[in-house]
């Protein structure tokens, strides 16, 4: 696996900010797809996308989106289409309050969210009938990969293969570097634009649930974490979420073929919090390229496309097959 960045995109904030805004994210026509919701077993609700179109009998790939993400995130369609160009059938579970519309139960997604991927997962695999590809971008790929850790061995009864892409896999790294400087102006404020509102919402329909004028004044990952996303799911505060949560502590715990890529550029996954050959198990793949941003890897000329980095990392999935 190798990939070089273009001569005219440099950099790990271009290389970040202009696939997502500019670069072409699939060949021939948009994918398309059907939802399905989901009852939870605690009384709440998720919605699941499949590709339309797959043929019977296809392999099925299955994608955790990141942060405030959906199927309309450059990374899900990007993905989307190598899906279909591969034959495979595809589904994309939408964290909980991500698919426009907001969930019912006070809690919302997170991180370190491994019981709801395995939930989903046993799921998909039931109704398949086959093991699963599975790959999760940023957020979705920690809590993929803390999802294989806590499986252990039973992992390899539901998925081939496993791959996280771009993730914080050392959540305290990657919150620290995102709250500073450009990143805090930049992506950080970005982040929070949707997930304060959001969270008011979800303060609406369950009155005293957090401090609401406190989440208000947030300016920070930490701050909203703290205030928001580590109460709301069983964490004593960021700092035990984020300890919790990141995967990198247990990646020698999976049993089952697993791809972890970052960039080396990465603007907040620190290339220095990447964990190196000595501190995985035999069963976890390293991918490191020095370049290629935060889920960006733009490819050919400008403006660029972005399918370059997902058809690798379906032929990873695909040959473990």
């Amino acid at each position: 696996m190798q990939y070089r960045a273009p001569r005219w995109l440099p950099g790990g904030h271009a290389q970040t900010i202009w696939p997502a805004l500019f670069s072409r994210q699939h060949d021939g026509p948009a994918p398309a797809w059907t939802r399905e919701r989901w009852d939870t077993p605690d009384g709440d609700f998720i919605d699941v996308d499949f590709l339309a179109g797959a043929p019977p009998g296809a392999p099925l790939f299955v994608l955790f989106h990141g942060l405030e993400g959906d199927r309309t995130s450059h990374s899900s369609v990007a993905f989307a289409s190598v899906a279909r160009a591969n034959g495979w059938a595809m589904a994309l579970p939408h964290f909980r309050g991500c698919s426009g519309e907001l969930n019912r139960a006070p809690r919302a997604y997170h991180s370190g969210d491994y019981e709801e991927i395995d939930w989903i997962l046993r799921r998909l695999r039931e109704r398949h009938g086959h093991k699963l590809l599975v790959a999760g971008v940023s957020l979705g790929g920690n809590a993929l990969m803390r999802w294989a850790e806590e499986a252990g061995t039973q992992a390899a009864h539901i998925a081939h293969a496993v791959c996280s892409i771009c993730s914080p896999i050392d959540m305290k790294a990657a919150g620290m570097a995102i709250d500073r400087g450009f990143n805090k102006q930049v992506y950080a404020r970005r982040f929070l634009r949707t997930m304060i509102p959001k969270a008011l919402r979800k303060l609406q329909q369950h009155p005293g649930l957090f401090d609401g004028e406190r989440l208000r004044r947030a300016s920070t990952i930490y701050e909203f974490d703290d205030l928001f996303t580590a109460p709301l799911h069983g964490f004593k505060s960021a700092d035990d979420y984020w300890a919790r949560g990141s995967s990198k502590p247990h990646l020698h715990h999976i049993r089952i073929p697993a791809l972890v890529l970052n960039a080396r550029n990465d603007p907040f996954v620190p290339g220095h919090s990447l964990p190196n050959a000595a501190e995985v198990g035999a069963y976890v793949t390293l991918w490191q390229p020095g370049h290629g941003g935060h889920v960006g890897f733009p490819a050919g000329h400008l403006p660029g496309h972005l399918l370059t980095m997902p058809q690798q990392v379906c032929d990873w999935l695909g040959r473990q097959r």
